[in-house]
C-alpha cells in the first residue's frame, strides 16, 4: 500500500513556474520562471507547491478509497 502511495504524482505549473510532488509529499522536480526576479516568485512558488501537495494528497485519499472498497 505503501509503494502505491509513493507512486503518486501531482504536477501543478502556475505562471512559468512548475512542481511536481509525489504520494509521500516529496517535491520530485521544480522549474522556475527565468523571466521573473527571485522575489516575483516566492509567492507563487509557495501557490505552486501547496496546490501540488493538495492535488496529490487528493489522489492519494481517492486511490486508499479505491483499495478499501477493492
Amino acid at each position: 500500500m505503501k509503494a502505491a502511495v509513493g507512486e503518486e504524482r501531482a504536477t501543478v505549473e502556475q505562471d512559468g513556474i512548475s512542481v511536481t510532488v509525489n504520494g509521500s509529499l516529496m517535491v520530485e522536480s521544480l522549474s522556475l520562471n527565468p523571466d521573473k526576479s527571485a522575489k516575483e516568485q516566492e509567492g507563487d512558488l509557495l501557490n505552486v507547491i501547496n496546490d501540488a501537495n493538495k492535488k496529490v494528497q487528493q489522489q492519494v485519499a481517492m486511490k486508499m478509497k479505491d483499495m478499501m472498497q477493492g
